[in-house]
């Protein structure tokens, strides 16, 4: 998949919870949503995203979610 359209969708999913009140809610959100809705290959090609170009057009959040919860990128 593009991977600019994996980062647009995974700042979609941000920008849909970081309104959140709790912050650690938020973070928990966007974890689960690309954990539950995305694909292993996806996920995959994002973690690569994140170790090879430092996630570069994530939004923050996205990149602290997934910091946060390791555990949602196969390695």
């Amino acid at each position: 998949m593009d991977m600019h359209h994996l980062v647009r969708m995974a700042n979609q999913i941000g920008e849909f919870f970081q309104v959140m009140p709790d912050h650690a809610e938020a973070l928990e959100g966007i974890a689960n949503h690309i954990r539950k809705f995305w694909a292993p290959r996806m996920r995959l090609q994002l973690g690569q995203h994140l170790a090879e170009h430092a996630g570069e057009g994530l939004l923050p959040i996205v990149k602290e979610a997934l910091a946060v919860h390791a555990s949602v990128l196969p390695h």
